[in-house]
């Protein structure tokens, strides 16, 4: 089992940054591919961005590529994303995601941190 918490969210002005942060339980964590996903409103659940387990690689949707940064330190199972120039449409509630690389879907999710962008 892997519990993940995020923190981070919050009240940010258009143009401004946040970090966000994931941590997980359990002692595999290095052994999971990492995602941060996010659902605004009456929207469908989007993907952000993914690490895959070494760190050695990323991927980003379009819409954050450039402003976004997703990193992990397995030696503190955590996952963090880095997010600058945000913009109103950014305003989400973002998720944490975790799976074996074998496996299509997630496996374990967090509860969501809120994240606000005023214009």
């Amino acid at each position: 089992q892997v519990q993940l918490v995020e923190s981070g969210g919050g009240l940010v002005q258009a143009g401004g940054s946040l970090r966000l942060s994931c941590a997980a339980s359990g002692r595999t964590f290095s052994q999971y591919t990492m995602a941060w996903l996010r659902q605004a409103p009456g929207r469908e659940r989007e993907f952000v961005a993914l690490i895959w387990s070494s760190g050695g690689s990323t991927i980003y949707a379009d819409s954050v590529k450039g402003r976004f940064t997703i990193s992990r330190d397995n030696a503190k199972n955590t996952v963090y994303l880095q997010m600058n120039n945000l913009k109103p449409e950014d305003s989400a509630v973002y998720y944490c995601a975790a799976r074996l690389p074998a496996h299509r879907d997630y496996d374990y999710w967090g509860r969501g941190t809120q994240v606000t962008v005023s214009s």
